[in-house]
C-alpha cells in the first residue's frame, strides 16, 4: 500500500494539488488501488492458526485463542477443528463472549479417517482421542494457505503470533518444531521429572523395523505441539501418507516405546521428519508445565517466554497443576456453564 500510494502521489502533476482536483484524482483511481487505500487491513496476509476444540477440555482452546488474539495486531484467522458433536458448543462460546470479534472458521474432523490406524493399548487413553491426530491432516483441513501454524490446545501465547509465523523454513522442509534439547533453562525440569527427550523414549529399539531406520536412540526428539508448516512441501512430500503408513505399521508391529513420552501422535512424526525439519525459536515453545504438580519454572523465565505449553497430565484447568494463574489470565468462562474449572475450593 505505501509503495503504491507514494508512487501515485509522486506522479501527480503539481498544478493539480488543490483539494477538489485531488479528490477527483482519487475518485478515478483503479479499483484495486482504491481498495488498498480505503481498506488496507483487508490486504494484509492472513495468519492461519489451527487449534482443536475437544469435548471435556474446550476451555483450553478458548484460553489459547484469547491469548493469541489479545497479543497481536496481525490478521489472524482461527481454524477451530472439532468433532460433529462438539462444534455447536464451541461456536456458541465464541459468539456469546468477547471472542465474537475474532475471524474464525469451524471445521469438522471425521474420525473415520483413523479407522485401523490407532493401536488401543496406550497408557494414556486421552492421547488416543481423534483430534490428537488433526496435525497429520493439515492440508486436507486447511486448503487455501501456503503456511500454517498448528497449536495444541493446552498452550497460551504471550508474544505476538506474527513472530512465530515468520519462522524461516529451510528449502525442502515441510515443518518447523522445537527440539527437546534446545533450551538449557528447561534441562533441570526434564531431569527433575524423569522425562524422556530422545528417540529412545518414543520408539521401541528392540523392533527390527525401528533399528532399520538407522536413527540413533540418543537423537534429540522434538515436540509437535507447536508446528509451523509449509503446505506445498507437505503435499509434495506426501507427509500425511507417510504418517499414516507408520500408524498402520504400529498397529501391526507395536513399534512405539511403552513409556510413550509424548503420546502416540509424536512417534510417527519423529520418524517421518527425522533430519528434515527447521527449528522454532526455543522461547516460542516453553513446555513441560504439565508434567508435575510440583516442578516449577522461575517467574522471570515464564514472563520472558513467548508461548507456554502444559503438555503432560497436569492441565491448568484441572487440579493439581502449576502456574495456573498465567493460564487463567486468558480463560473466558463458558456462557452455557457446561465447562467449569477444577480448583481446590470448587
Amino acid at each position: 500500500y505505501k509503495i503504491l500510494h507514494s508512487s501515485f502521489l509522486a506522479s501527480m502533476p503539481k498544478q493539480q494539488s488543490s483539494c477538489n482536483r485531488t479528490v477527483s484524482l482519487i475518485y478515478h483511481l483503479p479499483l484495486v488501488i482504491l481498495e488498498l487505500i480505503v481498506h488496507p487491513e483487508e490486504m494484509e496476509e492472513e495468519i492461519p492458526v489451527v487449534i482443536c476444540a475437544a469435548a471435556g477440555r474446550m476451555g483450553a482452546a478458548v484460553a489459547a485463542i484469547s491469548s493469541i488474539y489479545s497479543n497481536t495486531e496481525a490478521n489472524v484467522v482461527f481454524y477451530i477443528i472439532g468433532l460433529k458433536t462438539t462444534i455447536p458448543h464451541i461456536r456458541k462460546w465464541i459468539e456469546n463472549s468477547k471472542l465474537k470479534e475474532i475471524k474464525f472458521k469451524v471445521v469438522e474432523f471425521n474420525p473415520m479417517v483413523l479407522k485401523g490406524k490407532i493401536r488401543q493399548d496406550a497408557s494414556r487413553p486421552e492421547l488416543l482421542q481423534p483430534l490428537n491426530f488433526v496435525r497429520f491432516y493439515l492440508p486436507l483441513l486447511i486448503q487455501k494457505h501456503e503456511k500454517v501454524i498448528y497449536l495444541d490446545d493446552d498452550v497460551i501465547v504471550q508474544g505476538d503470533i506474527q513472530e512465530l509465523y515468520d519462522t524461516k523454513l529451510a528449502p525442502g522442509h515441510a515443518a518447523a518444531f522445537s527440539d527437546d534439547c534446545d533450551l538449557p533453562s528447561t534441562h533441570e525440569m526434564i531431569r527433575s521429572v524423569g522425562m524422556q527427550n530422545t528417540y529412545m523414549g518414543f520408539l521401541d529399539y528392540r523392533k527390527q523395523a525401528i533399528r532399520d531406520l538407522g536413527i540413533s536412540p540418543s537423537t534429540c526428539s522434538f515436540n509437535p505441539g507447536v508446528i509451523v508448516a509449509n503446505m506445498t512441501e507437505w503435499k509434495h512430500q506426501r507427509i500425511t501418507k507417510q504418517l499414516e503408513k507408520w500408524m498402520q505399521r504400529n498397529v501391526e508391529e507395536n513399534l512405539y516405546s511403552s513409556t510413550l513420552g509424548g503420546g502416540v501422535a509424536t512417534s510417527p512424526m519423529l520418524i517421518v521428519f527425522h533430519g528434515k525439519y527447521s527449528s522454532i525459536n526455543p522461547m516460542w515453545h516453553i513446555r513441560h508445565l504439565g508434567w508435575s504438580p510440583d516442578a516449577r519454572y522461575s517467574e522471570q523465565f515464564l514472563q520472558e517466554a513467548k508461548l507456554l505449553h502444559w503438555n503432560g497430565r497436569y492441565k491448568p484447568w484441572d487440579y493439581p497443576s502449576v502456574h495456573t494463574d498465567l493460564w487463567e489470565n486468558w480463560f473466558i468462562p463458558d456462557p452455557s456453564g457446561k465447562f467449569k474449572l477444577t480448583r481446590p475450593d470448587s
